[in-house]
């Protein structure tokens, strides 16, 4: 898969994710670790920053800093 499908699908993972739990909101750690169903071993996280990023600009997510951390939500 090229990177950028591979981002795609990734913000397909995300997106499905806010849909059901639209409250929810993690660090990019927890989002990789947590948001996303590996078909097998993880990618890196740059993957799923790149994706977190893609639907920044899209205004689908946010990022908000928080106790010295950037958490990421659903925009608003």
């Amino acid at each position: 898969m090229k990177d950028d499908e591979l981002v795609s699908t990734i913000a397909g993972h995300i997106r499905q994710y806010l849909a059901a739990r639209p409250q929810s909101a993690d660090t990019l750690e927890g989002i990789h670790q947590w948001w996303i169903n590996w078909p097998t071993a993880p990618e890196s996280p740059s993957v799923t920053l790149a994706a977190l990023q893609q639907l920044e600009q899209a205004g689908v997510v946010m990022r908000v800093h928080v106790g010295g951390r950037d958490l990421w939500r659903a925009a608003r």
